[in-house]
């Protein structure tokens, strides 16, 4: 790469470095919180970044062919604000409002703030995230960098190591984190210190390019970013050795100051130390990014439209005819992507459970291996779905437990992500309860702006899928499952997102059966029961259990004589149960609950329902215990 450091351009660099520090420390003495002594350890780094390698259209956050940057240790995001307001995106009043109410500058990077690239924070996920943007920039031949500032402390997390392999599994060479050494933590030294000969071997041992560096050095910054432009076929990892609350003498590099700001009295003679140190003096800069190359790519998600009519696999969806909704979720995938070249398709090395290599195999460019690591599947589809993608991730719904907290900081960035669980609840059968959905319902329901949907049949997988894909203001989960179960509805029947179906109904039903999947299915089975000893009942497929039709489950239930009896295939705790009775709380309305009560074990499918008492006969008897 053909870029000199003159002594213009280094005095300029030296002078943003000091504003930096000590914008970061104004700020957080207004706001009473924050991280300073964190913010100056990256100061010199920031200052090279983004007032010399980031190509950027500050007009234009949204520019598909910006270099990106990501900064995974979200505490220091006060010296990322004070570097655009030296770029004059924000005025000195705003930046001063760090982490009040009205401001859009909270104390962790979110998306409020445009100029953010994703919610971070929660240590360990930014070169996730990354990854899936230098995916993206492959993708669509863009030749924008990605930026990854990760922290020695998050590098204790093992999703960093998850994303790095990966990184380097897919050559990512437009992809760069730099891994600030400072060596403290919050509350005493990180795991190897300032021995950044550890950190650079590790990276060395996933398959980066990796450069060691003092991170206060300009002059070495700049030349090691130089040269990370030119490596080729692997990614690259700058280990920087810093200092906490470098600048300040009785500070730096000393345990005890994380997280605490300094007082409004301190701040003269804490500038004045800062401008001796560096012999310099604050002033305005003024500097714009160099603008990325033009591109004509639309990040723009236009609605999305698929016909089980016309689609290759219709003969599957005829009436009566069996299907596991997993499977048909898989054919709904790959008529989609034939659709719309912005779906995706993360996996978890489960594609032949979760029916999605049939994408893959039609659309290989498109679907993204992440292998068995939950964590990074889902932070890849983050970052792909902020750069205009859709991005539809699956694997067993159980594990994506071990991804919530990345799909918790997806809810916080709006970020649209598709997830698909399989084989959830007890109905697996004989692979056992390890394998087995059953919190899943509850975790999505927490999440902000998610969806939670839950078909029963192959047209009711099929077209909530594709309600999925059009579906832009947050997580969307739809839960599948293992068994084939019979087509209950006709290829033109419609779906909503927030509704449901009356299913049976009478003049005279004396309860009110609420479930969905397989349960829905042992629920017909009961109806059927019943009708032969002159119960009546009525009966509700649940298909969207976020949001639920709350209207609708009164309407019926009223004419039920006010008595419901939901069952699910779910732990008790958060699901279908605890939904109706936290929406009809203030009616008069009677909620009865079957559900896995439990811990199950290895055995058929049919002989765990009844273990669990979520079969036909247990809602039987309960339907006759409650109104006989």
């Amino acid at each position: 790469m053909e870029n000199k450091l003159t002594p213009e351009k280094l005095n300029l660099l030296k002078q943003v470095a000091l504003n930096l520090r000590i914008d970061s420390i104004k700020a957080t003495t207004a706001s009473k919180s924050g991280h300073p002594t964190s913010c100056m350890a990256i100061a010199d780094l920031i200052s090279v970044i983004f007032f010399n390698f980031l190509k950027y259209d500050i007009k234009n956050p949204k520019n598909p062919n910006n270099d990106r940057f990501i900064l995974s240790i979200g505490h220091t995001i006060p010296i990322i604000y004070a570097a655009w307001k030296n770029l004059n995106v924000i005025t000195e009043k705003e930046f001063l409002d760090l982490r009040k109410f009205n401001s859009v500058l909270e104390g962790h990077p979110t998306p409020r703030f445009e100029y953010n690239e994703a919610a971070t924070g929660s240590l360990g996920q930014g070169l996730a995230i990354g990854v899936g943007m230098a995916l993206n920039a492959k993708h669509d031949k863009l030749n924008y960098k990605t930026f990854v500032m990760i922290g020695d402390g998050e590098a204790a997390e093992g999703s960093v190591w998850e994303a790095a392999e990966l990184a380097a599994h897919y050559k990512l060479d437009n992809l760069i984190a730099i891994l600030d050494c400072n060596r403290l933590g919050q509350s005493g030294e990180s795991i190897h210190g300032h021995d950044v000969e550890k950190f650079e071997r590790k990276f060395q041992a996933f398959g980066f390019k990796t450069f060691s560096i003092d991170g206060h050095n300009i002059q070495e910054i700049f030349d090691t970013l130089n040269s990370a432009y030119d490596i080729k076929n692997q990614p690259v990892a700058i280990i920087a050795k810093t200092f906490k609350g470098s600048g300040l003498q009785e500070i730096e590099n000393k345990n005890g100051h994380h997280g605490k700001p300094f007082k409004q009295e301190e701040l003269n003679d804490i500038i004045k130390e800062l401008e001796s140190r560096f012999k310099l003096k604050y002033q305005n800069i003024k500097y714009t990014p160099e603008l990325p190359n033009k591109t004509n790519i639309n990040l723009e998600k236009e609605k999305i439209k698929i016909s089980l009519n016309t689609d290759s696999n219709t003969n599957f969806f005829d009436l009566d005819q069996k299907i596991a909704t997993r499977k048909a979720f898989g054919y709904a995938l790959e008529s989609l992507g034939n659709t719309n070249k912005k779906i995706f398709t993360i996996d978890a090395d489960v594609q032949n459970s979760t029916y999605t290599e049939m994408f893959g195999q039609k659309y290989p460019e498109r679907f993204i291996q992440c292998f068995i690591a939950e964590q990074n599947m889902i932070g890849v589809s983050t970052g792909l779905e902020s750069r205009g993608k859709i991005p539809f991730a699956s694997t067993f719904g159980a594990f994506f437990t071990r991804a919530f907290d990345q799909i918790r900081m997806a809810g916080i960035g709006k970020n649209a992500l598709r997830l698909c669980g399989s084989h959830c609840g007890v109905s697996i059968g004989e692979d056992g309860p390890s394998q087995m959905a059953l919190e899943d319902i509850a975790m999505f329901r927490t999440i902000p702006n998610s969806i939670v949907l839950y078909p029963s049949d192959g047209v009711s997988a099929y077209k909530l899928t594709e309600l999925m894909a059009n579906y832009h203001d947050g997580v969307s989960y739809l839960r599948t499952s293992r068994p084939e179960t019979t087509n209950i509805y006709n290829k033109n029947e419609e779906f909503k997102i927030g509704g449901c179906k009356i299913l049976r109904q009478s003049k005279n039903d004396k309860i009110c059966i609420i479930a969905a999947g397989i349960t829905l299915h042992e629920s017909l089975k009961a109806y059927e029961e019943l009708k032969k000893q002159n119960i009546n009942v009525s009966v509700i497929d649940l298909y969207s259990i976020k949001p639920l039709d709350k209207n609708t489950i009164i309407d019926i239930a009223q004419k039920s004589e006010n008595k419901i009896l939901t069952v699910e295939d779910h732990y008790i705790q958060g699901g279908i149960g605890e939904s109706v009775t936290s929406e009809l709380s203030n009616t008069n309305i009677i909620v009865e609950k079957l559900a896995v009560n439990k811990i199950p074990r290895s055995a058929t499918s049919q002989e765990l329902l009844n273990f669990e008492e979520i079969n036909a006969k247990a809602i039987v008897q309960k339907i006759i215990a409650i109104c006989c």
